[in-house]
């Protein structure tokens, strides 16, 4: 259950929020939606690739953290040692409209942690930051939705399934994600190629595509997971 009230500096004054990348806040998340600008940032970590909705058949940029349902690979007692999407830094906190919201009934409220707001009642270093995630988040989410519209409009999208055997005999299948297809790319007329360089784009798809070399290290990883004796077998 959640309990979504906008932030207020008389309701919400004491209140203390802990920041840290836990299992217990919900960070354990397999695929978490992205934006363009933190793409320099994911890709030498996550592969980055674009879900698609089964019901709605909308499309959405996204880094795959693990395979299983609520699966963080990169998540540990001490939190993430790698870059931590903002979707997953913006924690307990969410927009609305112009303004910032909080669930009241999250577990990272509490007694100790960061204050919200400073003695005076002003916004807080930490709260600062917080509007600061939504700031990049809003603008991101738009450009997302262009980016991937305009890569769905040249074709360039190729759904891909994702198969990890393992030697003692299990297995994990990610299905209904897409990737981009460098030969469709290379087959793009000079003109759309401009376009796309001139739109800031093309560095942002050559990310998404060296984004897949992060695959094998995230099956190396969930095979650490597993048993001794398991080791991946593709």
């Amino acid at each position: 259950m959640v309990n979504i009230a906008l932030l207020n500096t008389e309701a919400h004054r004491d209140l203390k929020v802990q920041p840290a990348a836990s299992q217990r806040y919900g960070d354990n998340q397999r695929f978490v939606a992205v934006v363009p600008a933190e793409f320099p940032l994911l890709a030498v970590h996550y592969p980055i690739l674009v879900a698609k909705d089964a019901t709605s058949g909308d499309l959405a940029l996204g880094a795959l953290l693990g395979f299983d349902e609520s699966e963080n690979l990169f998540l540990s007692d001490k939190g993430m040692d790698s870059y931590r999407p903002l979707n997953l830094q913006r924690g307990c906190f969410f927009a609305a409209g112009d303004q910032i919201a909080i669930d009241l009934d999250s577990p990272r409220i509490g007694q100790e942690g960061e204050a919200l707001f400073d003695d005076k009642g002003q916004p807080s270093q930490f709260t600062q930051n917080v509007m600061t995630i939504f700031r990049e988040l809003i603008q991101g989410t738009a450009q997302a939705k262009q980016f991937v519209e305009t890569l769905d409009k040249l074709k360039l999208l190729e759904a891909i399934d994702i198969n990890a055997s393992f030697h003692d005999g299990s297995k994990n299948t990610l299905s209904g994600v897409l990737t981009i297809n460098p030969v469709k790319l290379h087959a793009l007329a000079d003109d759309q190629i401009l376009d796309l360089f001139r739109r800031e784009y093309l560095q942002a798809i050559y990310l998404m595509i060296s984004s897949l070399r992060q695959l094998p290290v995230l099956v190396q990883m969930k095979a650490r997971t597993l048993p001794p004796a398991t080791a991946p077998a593709a």
